[in-house]
Formats: structure tokens, sequence, C-alpha cells
């Protein structure tokens, strides 16, 4: 072709607008033409092109970002989207839909994705300011943090009949009694309500029900059906409702004063922000070991607040529980007392008998800090540095972490751990890899049965790199679990390259483990 035609057709072709670019009438070129989004299982499946019209199109706009590789996220998305049918069952005017991170870059970087699944509620097409989700990871209560959202968070009650039906309704019904609904305090309230699902709220500004319920100011009231049945919050005349104070109250009077370990109550337990647990360690099947939980429960109403009272069943399936505090079933009963923040654990001088008394003078003592914390070791095995991933315990972690000839990257897991159980080929794997390098030392450490003064662990796995040299430098390691990426961070001196999303890292523990729904690792 004639090297002078070339430019002219290009130029023809741009100008009959071929491939939806061509100018405008101002001679610019113009956008694509926006698409509708597709669906997968009733969730919208957005990209650059789509965002912006769902988000004119849906008010309310619930966007997972994830990425197919992602573990946590495939265990979020059958709930995610029953949680949508849900939803559209009710006709509730909100929307779900999802973004693949990595396959949309600048979406990811727009919104400041640095982990996967991340979660993101967008009201009234505002582009720039969503709110991060933090509800629950199961369809009902991704539903109902929603419902919250897009409709009232407590229900307006005008008589007794209403207030009672809400009261008899749920476990724990917290009801709101202000003057005047204008005020500033009743926002309060209501944010605080979008967010504990799982109590029900009530609001009203009647006399006649301040008058029924014996209130003459300003109160925020828990109805429960147990323990004491009621605990009152009175609103401060002067400084006004702190939404800090009233979530710690309803935290703490809605638990239980005694609280069995279950898979039902691990989270509520550690999600109560009291750090002191005492637990009492029994066996459900003996009558003996059930006429201690009378005392026990008696000891308790003296430290609502400051120490969270839990008994534990040694005949359920409960054994990672024993585990973390070094004890056999056959121990039962007893006791043992844990700060979840240092995670300090302290048990009594004898095995005398359990009742109010002793267990009220237990905590004191603890409290008082007149009892040593004791910490758990396991013997060093013979063999513990015959296989590619060493075995280190308490008594030769010192040695092995911090020789200062060695790069040591250690694993700190828990047995019963599935996420451990998930990275185990890989960490296997690098072991390998890395056999005959004489200066880089791949190790593991039960956190469960082996605990270090300088080095707590909160969660599980929790990765630890040690660098060779003075200093004792420990670099946690917090990028993606897999082969490759922990090559390149022992290839590099204990430094990732530049840093891509990672999935959502551990959390604290114990939890339980097998019926854990959230997808982020062992919580």
């Amino acid at each position: 072709m004639d090297g002078q035609l070339l430019p002219v057709l290009l130029l023809l072709l741009g100008a009959s607008g071929l491939w939806g670019r061509g100018p405008g009438p101002e001679g610019a070129l113009e956008e694509p033409p926006e698409e509708e989004p597709p669906e997968e299982d009733g969730i919208l499946v957005l990209s650059r092109q789509t965002l912006g019209l769902a988000l004119r199109e849906h008010p309310a706009l619930l966007v997972e970002f994830y990425a197919p590789w992602c573990g946590h996220c495939k265990a979020l998305a059958p709930e995610y989207s029953k949680a949508a049918a849900l939803l559209a069952a009710e006709s509730a005017k909100v929307r779900l839909a999802k973004v693949d991170g990595p396959a949309e870059p600048e979406l990811a970087e727009e919104f400041a994705v640095t982990e996967y699944p991340t979660l993101k509620f967008f009201r009234d097409g505002n582009h720039t300011h969503p709110e991060e989700y933090t509800g629950p990871w199961e369809a009902e209560g991704i539903a109902e943090w929603l419902r919250r959202r897009v409709g009232p968070s407590a229900t307006r009650l005008e008589d007794e009949e209403g207030a009672r039906a809400l009261i008899d309704a749920r476990d724990v019904v917290v009801i709101g009694f202000f003057q005047d609904l204008q005020d500033k305090d009743v926002a309060t309230f209501l944010a605080l309500a979008q967010d504990a699902l799982d109590v029900s709220f009530g609001l009203t500004n009647q006399p006649q029900l301040f008058q029924k319920f014996g209130l003459t100011k300003d109160t925020v009231v828990l109805f429960k059906k147990y323990d004491e049945g009621r605990a009152d919050f009175p609103v401060d005349e002067e400084l006004g409702l702190d939404q800090g104070d009233l979530s710690r109250f309803l935290l703490t009077h809605s638990m239980h004063l005694v609280t069995e370990f279950n898979s039902q109550t691990s989270r509520k337990i550690f999600a109560a922000r009291i750090l002191n647990h005492l637990l009492l360690f029994v066996n459900q099947t003996l009558a003996p070991h059930r006429e201690l939980l009378v005392g026990f429960r008696e000891a308790a109403p003296g430290f609502r607040g400051q120490v969270l009272f839990v008994v534990v069943d040694v005949g359920a399936n409960n054994d990672h529980v024993l585990q973390y505090f070094g004890l056999k079933a056959e121990e039962a009963p007893t006791l043992r007392f844990i700060n979840t923040e240092t995670t300090k654990k302290y048990m009594p001088a004898d095995r005398g008998p359990v009742t109010a008394t002793s267990v009220a003078a237990f905590c004191r003592a603890v409290l008082g800090g007149e009892v040593k914390p004791y910490r758990l070791s396991q013997e060093v095995p013979p063999d513990w540095d015959q296989r590619p991933v060493k075995t280190l315990v308490g008594k030769n972690f010192e040695q092995v972490a911090f020789d200062e000839t060695k790069n040591v990257f250690i694993k700190f897991y828990a047995p019963w751990c599935t996420h451990c159980k998930e990275m185990a080929p890989a960490w296997e794997a690098l072991a390998e890899k890395y056999r005959d390098h004489e200066d880089i030392v791949i190790a593991e450490l039960d956190a469960t049965a082996n605990e270090l003064e300088a080095l707590p662990v909160h969660g599980f796995p929790t990765l630890k790199y040690f660098p060779a040299g003075p200093g004792r430098k420990v670099i946690e390691y917090k990028g993606t679990r897999d082969l490759e990426t922990f090559s390149k961070f022992l290839d590099s001196g204990g430094e990732l390259p530049a840093e891509e999303p990672t999935e959502v890292p551990g959390a604290p523990f114990p939890e339980m483990p097998e019926n854990t729904t959230e997808p982020k690792d062992e919580l």
C-alpha cells in the first residue's frame, strides 16, 4: 500500500466511529458506552466499565472485592449469594455485587483494597466514600447488616403493647427512652443499633412508657430473659450519650453471668472486650461436676464487667481448649484464669474444692498480682532437626531463632487450625527447597503447647522471620502463603516485592475452628 495513503485511511476509519472511539461533536474521543453488568447467582459482576452504572441504578450497593485464588473468598461465595437471595425475597432496596480485584487492578487501587475478601458499602451513588463492611460473614448476618442500613435500625414504640411484643420476641432487647427524638443522643443510639446485629432495638418518647418502666429521664434499658433480667444505662445529662461507653455496657450486660464455651458462644465471648476470663473445666455428664456450677455462678456477679466467667465441658469437642491450657480431661474439675491481651495464664495454688468463696478468692488474688502466671513448653524431640522443617518447642526456641549465623523462618501454628493445615504443603516444599542452604532454617512451633514470654502469638498461623546477625531482629511475614512468595521473601532477605493484596490475616485464639463461617484465618 502506498505509504501516503495509510494516514488518510486511518483518519477516515477514525472519523467513521469504528470501534466506538470516533471523535464526538467537539472532536474529543467519546467514552465507551456503559454496559449492564452481568449477574452470577444473584450477584452483580462489576468492572471498571459497569461500576458507575451500577452505583446510579442501585442507591444501596454492597461490593465484594475478591480474588479467584483466595480460599476465604471461595468460602464466602455461597453465603454471599444466600444473602442476596434473602434480600431479594424481601424486595429490599439493596443489591450485592462483586469485583475480581486482580482482573480490575485500577478499581482495587482506587478503593484501597489490600486484602481479600474486602467488602464496601456504597450509598446513593457516592463513589468516593464507601463504608467498610463490619458485619458477620454468614448469609443472615450479611442480610441483617444491610437491612439496618437501608431501613430503620430500631423499632418506634408508641404503646405498652408494642414494647411488650418487642421485649418478648428476643432474648436480648434494647430500648432507648428519649424525651426528645430529635436529640443528638438518639442519632448516637441509632448508629450503634446498626451494628449490634444480635440484639433487637426499640425507641420511644412516650411518657406512659417512661412511667411504665419506672424512668424519669433519658435512659437506655437492656431487657434480657436471664440473670438480672434488666440493666439500665442512664444518659449523662451534661455529656450526653457516648457510643463507646454504651457499646461496652451492652456487650457486658448482654453476656450471661456464666457462659458455656461452644461454637455458638465463642465469638461473643471474645467480642465482649472483657480481657480477663475465668474458666471452670468440668465434665457435664457427671453430677458432682454439675453441682459446682452453683458456687461458680454465685461468685460471678461481683466481677461483672471485669472478669468473664466461662464453663468448658471437657466431655464436649473442646480438646483444643484443653491443650491451650496444658490440661487433660481427667484433671477436671479445675480452674484456669487468662488475660486474653497478654495471654498470661494462671492456676490455683492447690486443688481445693470449687466454691463461691474459693472462686472469688482466686479471682481477687490474680487481679491483685498475687499469683504468678505459668507457661507451657514441650520437651525437645530427639529428632527435632532431622526433617526439612525443624521442630521447635519453648526449650530450644531461643538457641535456634536467635542464632546469629542463621536466617530462621518460623511458622507458629495450632494443631486444630484448618488454615495451618492448608498451608502445610507449601511450608514443607519451602523447607525442601532450601534444605541445602546452610544459613537458612525453616521451622515450626506449636504455639498452643509452647509459650514464649517475649513473643506472644495471637493468631494462627503466624509467620515470623529472624534474620542472621546481632540485635535479635524479628520480622512478621504478612504476604501470601504460597511457595513462590515465601521464596521471594527469603531471597530478598526478609522483604516482600511490591505489596499486593493478600488474604485476611489470622485473628485471636481460641475460637471453634471446625464451625467457623467467617472467611478469615482462624477466628
